[in-house]
């Protein structure tokens, strides 16, 4: 049948079972945007506040789901507007498909009212970029962009109509989507069958389990591997869920503010099976002596990633969860009594500690996990709250922490909550912001308001910019060149002027009661929590050093 260019876009975004997007309308994107108005029962549109936050919240459905995450936007500044969302999702490997509309082909390359190459300034950070100018291609690109974002390696790909193209018509017939087989092809058993040698001959293995792990689905195959390779668990911030957190083979988090345990007993393992992780600078440490004591082992979906920033001895190209099937099936159970005893140990005399008194990031992020279960689904924006939220919240399954780790995106959690929300309906979904994050786009409190999306934002306002503050602190002689936002900003008054239920702590008593009340309620809601400036995140790797150079504060008040 014969349909315009606009009506083959929704309808193959109805092949390809979307349910909702997020986006902005503009002139370019206004044809697409009349068609969705006649579909607005099977497809539901969250107007956002801004294009970011459309991304953001494309990627959060996307991170909350394992489904592609849609969003929207018009030509020129409406496009570009997508670009932090768009490489946001890309360095964290999140399969989304951003669709956005340019000027008609007649008046391409013109510097046109509203036009920008979209597609050239989006090629360094999607799997692909598409220019589609005529009508023909148009259901074939969709299609393949669907493909290309959820095959292998995740990511997002961008698709750029010509107007011309939305309104032309052709012949279009239904098309059932591709089942996406899973990258089976590069799996070399003798690659498998050299690390199987390596670990039944390992005295001290250890696991490291990063976002690939999620992104696979394989944390039932992961904690298979862990009971038979009998060997401590450690994640990177993109893995949480992966592993159970209160497992008691789970030592912590690795890296730059990983526990004291994992850094040590990294350093210190003779066998290291790294399943889905980059090893990127905040995990690694210093890349010359990570894990010196050990045959590093690699499994990974993207050949790209092999030797990249580590030298590995082993590497298994492949599907995660086709790969750990396949060493499950081929390894006896083991035995490492006297290693596991010894990390325990480690555990034991290494905790993580906190001041007790008064409010703070940690007590509030344990004060959450008693509250919710560890069964919510923690948002973050970037910097110090961020890793308190991977620290002291028990994630417990995947896709539970959405976080911006690659490109450390401030501003990023308000949308992605919104995302989230919206793709998991039945969960509580919590957004931890820093108020120097919130200030970048607390316009979507306005989304959430508008839309009545039940999300609640927690700000850890400690009136300045944390993280920043703390290497001042730390590594630059406390000089807090433009770190302090100690101003008039009312964020309670902001949020209620958004439409918003707003409530503030000042004191640790106030903690559980206001959270329960938050979480309960059933409406968007924020909660300012006034903090101290100088708390900081600890234990912590200085820049460029090695893992098992971690410390804490007692560490430092020694050293003094």
């Amino acid at each position: 049948m014969q349909l315009t260019g606009s009506e083959i876009v929704i309808e193959c975004l109805k092949e390809q079972g979307v349910d909702t997007v997020f986006g902005y309308p503009g002139g370019a994107i206004l044809n697409i945007y009349d068609e969705l108005y006649r579909h607005q029962d099977e497809i539901t549109h969250i107007l956002t506040s801004h294009e970011q936050g459309a991304a953001h919240a494309a990627d959060g459905y996307a991170r909350a789901t394992g489904k592609v995450g849609v969003c929207f936007a018009t030509s020129g500044p409406g496009a570009t507007n997508l670009v932090t969302g768009i490489a946001t999702a890309y360095m964290d490997s999140v399969p989304m498909v951003a669709i956005t509309c340019n000027v008609g082909l007649s008046l391409l390359g013109k510097d046109s009212f509203q036009e920008t190459d979209i597609a050239g300034v989006t090629m360094p950070i999607t799997k692909y970029s598409f220019l589609v100018k005529d009508v023909e291609s148009l259901a074939p690109t969709i299609r393949r962009a669907f493909e290309i974002a959820k095959k292998g390696r995740p990511g997002p790909v961008l698709v750029d109509i010509a107007k011309n193209a939305t309104s032309d018509k052709t012949e279009y017939e239904k098309e059932i989507p591709k089942i996406i087989p899973r990258s089976t092809e590069k799996i070399e058993e003798a690659s498998i069958e050299e690390a199987l040698k390596v670990l039944r001959s390992a005295e001290k293995p250890m696991i490291f389990v990063g976002g690939g792990a999620v992104s696979a689905g394989a944390d039932r195959e992961v904690m298979e591997f862990a009971e038979k390779l009998d060997a401590p668990v450690t994640d990177t911030l993109m893995g949480k869920g992966a592993f159970p957190g209160n497992h008691e083979r789970y030592v912590g988090m690795l890296g730059m503010h990983g526990t004291k345990t994992a850094n040590l007993s990294v350093s210190e393992c003779d066998a290291l099976v790294v399943i889905g992780s980059r090893f990127s600078d905040r995990v690694t440490g210093n890349t010359e002596n990570f894990a010196k004591n050990a045959t590093i082992i690699q499994i990974d979906v993207d050949e790209a990633e092999i030797n990249k920033n580590v030298m590995v001895d082993i590497s298994i190209i492949g599907d995660i969860k086709s790969v750990l099937d396949i060493m499950n099936a081929k390894l006896e159970t083991l035995s490492h009594k006297k290693w596991m005893e010894k990390v325990q140990e480690r555990k034991k005399t290494l905790p993580m500690t906190y001041h007790k008194e008064g409010v703070t990031g940690p007590y509030i992020m344990e004060a959450l996990d008693k509250i919710t279960g560890s069964d919510a689904i923690i948002c973050t924006e970037v910097g110090q709250h961020q890793m308190w939220a991977a620290q002291y919240y028990k994630y417990l399954k995947p896709r539970t922490l959405i976080t911006s780790g690659g490109l450390g995106t401030m501003g990023y959690g308000l949308g992605a909550s919104l995302g989230a929300k919206m793709g998991c309906p039945d969960k509580t979904v919590i957004n931890i912001a820093g108020d120097g994050c919130f200030r970048m786009n607390m316009n979507e409190l306005a989304t959430a308001s508008r839309h009545n999306i039940p999300i609640v934002e927690i700000i850890f306002n400690n009136h300045v910019l944390g993280m920043v503050r703390q290497w001042q602190t730390l590594f630059y002689g406390q000089r807090y060149s433009h770190t302090v936002l100690n101003d008039q900003v009312d964020y309670v008054k902001v949020a209620e002027a958004l439409g918003v239920k707003a409530y503030r702590i000042t004191k640790k008593e106030e903690v559980e009661p206001v959270l329960k009340e938050a979480v309960e309620l059933g409406c968007p809601v924020v909660v300012e929590c006034i903090i101290e400036s100088d708390d900081k995140v600890f234990p912590m790797v200085a820049p460029g050093k090695n893992l098992e150079d971690c410390f804490d504060e007692s560490d430092l008040e020694n050293k003094e």
